[in-house]
């Protein structure tokens, strides 16, 4: 197999990973909160409690050992694990009665998304390609975007023909069909080459700023966009009486916007500097969650949706990028899988805690204040970020 072939297959594997792994499980599994509520008589802190316990427990546990496992020993073979993971962990949630067996099914899907999601293909694919490493990034993430357009309207049809159960087994069954076939197929990517500006040990990275920089901003942002989606459901169906039908489009909706998003945030990236770009991206996610909070109309909504999912698009894409240009590849797996840990320690506590304040006050108004206020503090901690790659003798921003 030559490089370009090497690079076309990596892409393919990386789109189909997250398509199935992203696009259909993490989007996918807040489609079916209010009909636990509804059927098995559970909160809103409950439904949103699987995730919230799951990321807590398997991102800490394995974030960056997963790392480690990509830098020494490749992504491929971990990719393969996670894929068989987190599809066999949505057929087990199809059948669940009580909360042990939603957490246990839970962590394996979280156990999935560490190994098959975000970290290994990011690495692969950095791995993989040097110049247009965005629009590669790019048209990889859009299988999270149509992934994620896809599952509503997925799920809704199975629903209504297989019952709400059925569907998540069905959509178990059709993540491993659709991403295990090519992620046996592809390579590993060759070594990066050497950079002698950048030092291999993690321990350089965390005396730079900017990486707690990064992280903090990606924590916030990432936080107020998994709080909104986790909620958003539960919100629209639940508290303003939005048919399933028109909720599961809007859904669609955010996602369509994504690949919109991605391939606009992938192109600029390799155009603009990346900071800018990421700047973008936050300021979108941070503008736009108001609209689908406090939309006085449903125009309103469907466009707060789309414009939500543009930044929503860019905003997981953009992460890697940063941290390549500013880092160095040498460190990425290990780099990647600490700042997706705390991504993912957000993703866990602010859908729970948007969740609980709506149990508590009766109101979903404050844990959207608290949304809007993530999303500010990470555009804030972005606009912080230096412009120019970091060095080992420049532990301080440019």
């Amino acid at each position: 197999m030559n490089d370009r072939q090497g690079q076309v297959l990596s892409v393919v594997t990386a789109f189909l990973a997250l398509f199935s792994i992203v696009g259909f499980a993490l989007y996918g599994l807040p489609f079916f909160y209010d009909f636990m509520v509804t059927d098995l008589g559970w909160t809103r802190q409950q439904v949103t409690s699987g995730n919230a316990l799951s990321k807590l427990v398997v991102g800490p546990l394995f974030g960056f050992l997963a790392g480690v496992v990509v830098d020494r020993f490749g992504p491929r073979r971990l990719m393969i694990a996670g894929i068989v993971v987190a599809g066999l962990a949505l057929v087990g949630l199809g059948g669940v009665t009580g909360l042990v067996a939603f957490y246990f099914f839970y962590l394996m899907n979280a156990v999935g998304y560490v190994c098959g999601g975000p970290l290994p293909n990011q690495v692969m694919l950095s791995g993989w390609f040097d110049k247009g490493r965005g629009k590669a990034m790019g048209i990889a993430y859009l299988g999270i975007g149509i992934g994620g357009a896809l599952v509503p309207l997925l799920a809704h049809a199975l629903t209504q023909s297989f019952g709400w159960r059925g569907a998540l087994r069905s959509l178990g069954v059709l993540m491993i069909l659709f991403a295990l076939p090519a992620a046996l197929l592809v390579k590993e990517p060759k070594a990066p080459r050497a950079n002698t500006a950048l030092p291999v040990s993690i321990a350089a990275v965390f005396r730079q700023p900017a990486f707690y920089l990064l992280a903090l901003g990606s924590m916030a942002s990432i936080g107020a966009i998994g709080g909104t989606m986790q909620n958003l459901k539960l919100y629209l169906s639940l508290d303003r009486g939005f048919a399933q039908g028109s909720v599961a489009s809007l859904l669609s909706l955010i996602l369509v916007g994504s690949i919109a998003g991605r391939l606009l945030m992938g192109w600029l990236a390799d155009r603009w500097p990346k900071k800018r770009v990421m700047l973008l991206i936050y300021a979108i996610v941070a503008g736009t969650i108001p609209l689908l909070a406090f939309a006085p109309t449903e125009p309103a909504l469907v466009l707060g949706a789309f414009l939500f999912g543009v930044g929503l698009g860019g905003d997981y894409m953009i992460i890697p990028l940063m941290a390549a240009e500013l880092f160095g590849l040498r460190v990425m797996g290990r780099l990647m899988g600490l700042v997706l840990t705390a991504d993912g320690v957000a993703e866990a506590v602010v859908p729970m805690a948007v969740a609980t304040l709506r149990d508590r006050t009766g109101s979903y108004s404050p844990g959207f204040f608290l949304l809007i206020a993530l999303a500010a503090l990470g555009a804030v901690a972005v606009a912080l970020l230096p412009r120019r790659p970091l060095d080992s003798d420049a532990p301080t921003l440019h």
